[in-house]
């Protein structure tokens, strides 16, 4: 079985229209093209981009997001570069979005670069820029033989041959 990424990701929002109207500005920004196809009689709204789709629909309950709570922690969209993290920052301060100001997470990773915000709910959102890690995934998936901490197995593996 090959599983080749994220199809969906549903979020349930406490005001439809409050969370429709924000969503709509940044994910348009963003480069999402939206659908508005009800389901089960309730209004949807599906944001997609090529490999990704984010909908949002009404909350069944009034509760407010707890992200400590099981569920959803927070949800993480990768650019391509920090460039494209500090562009992202910039239109979402400029839609009157509060987010943080993008910065260096070493605590994560030595080149993590990201930017934070949340939706009307307090759904944490993030943006990161793609990693050396991620990319050594994505180009060297085949050489992972492990299960528990691959690279760091590449990485050894490779000292090895060298040495």
């Amino acid at each position: 079985m090959n599983v080749t990424g994220i199809d969906h990701v549903y979020l349930t929002v406490s005001d439809f229209a409050r969370s429709e109207a924000f969503y709509d500005q940044m994910l348009e920004a963003f480069g999402f093209r939206k659908g508005d196809t009800a389901i089960g009689g309730e209004p949807h709204a599906h944001y997609v981009r090529p490999g990704i789709q984010i909908s949002i629909r009404p909350a069944h309950t009034k509760a407010a997001h707890d992200p400590y709570a099981p569920g959803l922690h927070h949800l993480c969209l990768q650019v391509e570069s920090p460039k494209d993290v500090d562009e992202a920052h910039a239109l979402l301060t400029a839609m009157g979005i509060d987010a943080t100001t993008p910065k260096r997470y070493p605590e994560y990773n030595p080149e993590y670069y990201a930017t934070f915000f949340s939706d009307p709910d307090g759904i944490r959102l993030e943006l990161v820029a793609q990693t050396g890690y991620r990319r050594t995934l994505i180009e060297r998936w085949h050489d992972l033989k492990v299960f528990l901490n691959p690279i760091a197995e590449l990485k050894r593996r490779e000292q090895s041959d060298a040495g």
